[in-house]
Formats: C-alpha cells, structure tokens, sequence
C-alpha cells in the first residue's frame, strides 16, 4: 500500500506536540522577563537617576576595574590557550592525560574555592604573599588578585574550543606546509590560524563574558575595597544590598547590555562563518 507525499516537517511522527510547544513559551518568558524586569528596575526613576547611578564615582570604578581585568586576561588567555591546543592536539608526549585533566580543573572547582586557594597561595601571611609584598607586589586584596582569579577561572574555554576542531581537522595540511618549505611561524599564521579562527573567536567571546561576570573568584580576592578592588558584579551585590537598588539595577543592565552584544556578535559571526 503506497503513502501519499508528506514534508517531513508534516509528519505526525516528527510535529510537535502542543505541550512542547508551551513549554518552549514558558521557558523563553523565564528567560526574557527577568532581563526586561533589569531594565525596567533601572530606568523606573528616570534617566537622569540611572545616569547619576551609572557615573558616580564607585560606579565607574567598578566599570574601569571590570574593562581592566578583561583587557588584561584577554590576550594572556589567548596565547595560553592556543599554545595548549596545539600542544595537546600536534605533540605525543608523557603527561598529556595530566595537561588535559588540569584543563578542566577550573570547572570542576567552585569559583569560591578558587578564590580561597589564592589567598592561601598569596595571602599576607603565607611565603609567596611576604615575598611579594617584600618586592612591593600586593597580590590579595588588589587588582593583581583580582586578574588572577579571573584568568583561573576563565583560562580553559578557548582551549576548549579548540581542541576537538583541531583533533577533527587533523596535521595534513601543516605537515603539507611544513614539507614545501614553510617554517612554524609561517606555517602557524598560513594554516594553522585560518583553520581554527572561527573557533578561536568564539572561545574569545566565551571568556570576555566569562570575565566581565565572574564573582565568586574576585569576591574572594578582592576585600571589597570601594573605589579600588569592586568589580561591577561586586558593586551590584554591595548596592543591592545597601538598598541602593537603582545603583544596582543600573549596573546589573550594564552587564546585561554586554552579554546582549555578546550573542550578537556569536550570531553575527555564525552567520559569516556559514556564508
């Protein structure tokens, strides 16, 4: 008995049921009220209460500390992340199992775990922290800590983007490369690069908003000094507390607006990658 012609789109086997349906709405408006609720929150009083809130002097504190710290890891998390992708997907060496278990030790550990093992590392107290104080370096309780902490726990995304893609992708072409006479630089900005850039900047992306929202590393570190070592996730804890709420709201839409721009730029750059 022949069937008639059906998009696969129509069949009943493969249509979606109503509840699913429902349940895709409901999941999207948990997502979505919240964030619009951000905003209301922070503009309920007028603009010009959320412009005061955003420019006084704390405010811009946190936003200048939260810009540093991820202009700082940036480019550190880059090069260590590229470097052990490389390492770990071109080389055959003892200990490769060990690197890439430790890979993924910053998300195995609590971001608060990760904070207390610097203080014990770094702490006043402790050999490394008088040794660094002695040379004029306070780690603890100062911006250092706080770019620490946050490239701890940010470090493992890029490399993790990394990795399959190049394990998919395989050495023919750079050995290809290698074999008509390019040296590893050459060979690294020719082939290598090209090959793995969408990946890269996807993990760049990852990591920036990684950074821009990490709290409980810094808290840790940082001894909340107002004006000096608050990052924007720790003035809005701070604010909300205080009851300083359009303080709060002001800058929790802040950091929404840059996880926003975020996803626009990973769409954008998904869509170019298909194109």
């Amino acid at each position: 008995m022949s069937t008639p012609n059906r998009p696969y789109q129509q069949s009943p086997a493969t249509r979606d049921a109503l509840w699913v349906r429902w349940l895709l709405i409901f999941v999207a408006m948990m997502l979505v009220v919240p964030l619009v609720s951000v905003f209301y929150e922070a503009l309920k009083d007028g603009w010009q209460a959320y412009q005061s809130a955003i420019t006084e002097p704390d405010s811009l504190s946190a936003i200048r500390l939260t810009l540093l710290t991820t202009a700082i890891i940036l480019p550190i998390n880059t090069i260590i992340g590229v470097a052990l992708a490389y390492l770990i997907t071109r080389h055959k060496f003892r200990g490769k199992f060990i690197i890439t278990t430790l890979l993924d030790l910053p998300f195995a550990v609590s971001p608060v775990v990760a904070g207390l093992m610097f203080v014990l590392l770094f702490g006043a107290n402790t050999v490394l922290g008088g040794f660094f104080e002695s040379i004029g370096i306070q780690i603890i309780f100062a911006t250092t800590g706080i770019v620490l902490a946050t490239l701890f726990v940010t470090f493992p995304f890029i490399a993790r983007e990394l990795i399959p893609l190049m394990q998919a992708q395989g050495d023919s072409e750079e050995e290809a490369a290698l074999t008509l006479g390019a040296n590893g630089w050459q060979m690294f900005w020719k082939v290598t690069l090209p090959n793995i850039k969408w990946a890269l900047l996807y993990g760049i992306i990852l990591t920036n908003a990684r950074a821009m929202g990490e709290f409980g590393a810094v808290s840790v570190v940082s001894g909340h000094i107002r004006g000096e070592t608050n990052t924007m996730p720790l003035m809005i804890e701070i604010a909300y507390n205080e009851y300083a709420f359009t303080l709060a709201f002001a800058l929790s839409s802040l950091l929404a607006l840059l996880a926003l721009l975020t996803l626009l730029v990973q769409r954008l750059m998904n869509h170019q990658q298909k194109h």
